[in-house]
């Protein structure tokens, strides 16, 4: 058993190119707020991004999915702008909005013209000081959450077996359910629930705020204090305790359903974001699947031509993650004789290691890949803001090109056979069942 994991303390060496562009103005209001302001003149847009700490790590059983749930409700009116009107009041501003849920964070962001980031600001100080919740407004969200999880998890391949795996993989930690949360959670989630969680989580000691664009950093703080400077800070979250025991072999299960084709679905004990083993598992991560020449898509999809496709998802977590496999096979494909040849080339890896071509290629890609994301104001905003959320310091970002460029071909041979041991592996398989159509033409042909 473990504490949470600890997030960096020493931050790597700053790419010199990117230290020059990224001056980026930091400051704390009195309530907790950080807000971080960084300008580019390039053209009068702006981007803004709300990071809040809250994701699905911090739930509980019995509310499950209400971090969610809670994506939804802010967008259901406030105080001051009513129901619609947040959307109403940025579109006839020339701006658009969106928001996520995932994990560990819950992420809101804005994009518009310069000269309304004052309106923007209103409106999303308005929402965190005093969002309006009903019982109507929960009422009608909670529908649509219970739709959206029919639609992405109940009647979806992919996500009834990723949500399987969850609970292979995590015996303890939160992880182990759905963002999406468990459907009777979503049905029983009260408004007391919901106030509770968004005094708490939705407070400003809570939360990040990135402001990236064509702003005078000076005027933009002094615009944050105004609009957020008299919102109360909250309670201190509680900590979320990292308990999952040691896996010590290999765990499956398998998922009836009526499909076309059988499917496996894999997934390995990984390491924190924080950990170095991450960055490399990076590098691996486009050895394997990044692009068509990739190994696991040229050996298992052209080559042997085992599976349709082949997917690697490696996402960076607060705790140990996952890193899972997604191959869809043929109709008339063996998943056992297909895991085998997955495992062979995984194997491969870790005794073999990577030649120089395969190593530079992962790399460019993954640099382009990386500074790609820091070219636009809302990538900017999104990425600094995730790596201050993961890792503790936007600054870590900055070092990612350096590093990746220093990892080596023994240090993927490394990773691979420390994580991609049996013992970590975790696997959902899904055998096709007739659907209820199919049932019934063959009962009346008999």
């Amino acid at each position: 058993m473990s504490k949470a994991s600890p997030r960096s303390t020493a931050v790597r060496a700053v790419d010199p190119t990117l230290a020059a562009l990224f001056d980026v103005h930091e400051a704390t209001l009195p309530n907790g707020l950080k807000v971080r302001l960084l300008a580019n003149h390039q053209a009068p847009v702006v981007s803004l991004y709300t990071f809040f700490q809250v994701g699905s790590r911090n739930e509980r059983p019995g509310i499950t999915g209400i971090s969610h749930l809670f994506e939804h409700m802010m967008f259901n009116g406030a105080k001051k702008y009513g129901p619609k009107m947040f959307d109403k009041t940025l579109e006839s501003n020339g701006g658009r909005s969106n928001a996520y849920t995932s994990n560990d964070m819950t992420v809101y962001y804005d994009d518009f013209s310069a000269d309304a980031l004052e309106t923007v600001l209103d409106l999303e100080s308005d929402r965190m000081r005093s969002l309006r919740i009903s019982d109507q407004t929960l009422a009608s969200e909670r529908q649509v959450v219970m739709e959206e999880r029919r639609v992405r998890v109940d009647n979806e391949i992919p996500g009834m077996m990723d949500e399987e795996l969850g609970t292979l993989v995590y015996k303890a930690h939160a992880y182990r359910w759905p963002v999406i949360g468990w459907m009777a959670d979503i049905e029983n989630i009260t408004r007391d629930d919901c106030q509770e969680y968004f005094r708490t989580y939705y407070a400003p000691n809570n939360a990040v705020l990135y402001i990236v664009g064509d702003i005078d950093p000076k005027k933009t703080l002094a615009l944050v204090k105004r609009y957020y400077g008299n919102i109360p800070r909250g309670p201190s979250p509680a900590s979320v305790l990292n308990a999952e025991p040691e896996q010590k072999g290999e765990r499956r299960a398998v998922v009836r359903h009526p499909a076309q084709s059988p499917s496996v679905m894999i997934g390995y004990r990984g390491p924190a974001a924080s950990n170095e083993d991450t960055l490399v598992l990076d590098v691996v991560q486009y050895i394997l699947t990044k692009g068509e020449g990739s190994r696991l898509v040229k050996s298992l999809v052209y080559d042997q031509k085992a599976a349709v496709s082949v997917m690697l998802d490696w996402s960076w977590r607060i705790d140990p993650g996952t890193i899972l496999f997604y191959l869809e096979l043929k109709p008339d494909s063996e998943a056992a004789k297909v895991e085998a040849l997955l495992y062979a080339e995984l194997e491969k890896l870790a005794r073999e290691g990577v030649t120089e071509k395969e190593l530079q290629k992962a790399k460019n890609n993954l640099r382009a890949d990386h500074l790609r994301e820091l070219s636009t104001n809302s990538g900017r905003g999104h990425a600094l803001g995730h790596y201050e959320a993961l890792l503790g310091d936007w600054r870590e970002g900055l070092s990612l090109p350096t590093f990746y460029a220093s990892v080596t071909a023994e240090q993927v041979k490394a990773v691979a056979a420390k994580y991609f041991a049996p013992e970590r592996r975790s696997v959902v398989t899904l055998h096709p069942e007739a659907g209820a159509e199919e049932a019934g033409d063959e009962a009346a042909e008999a």
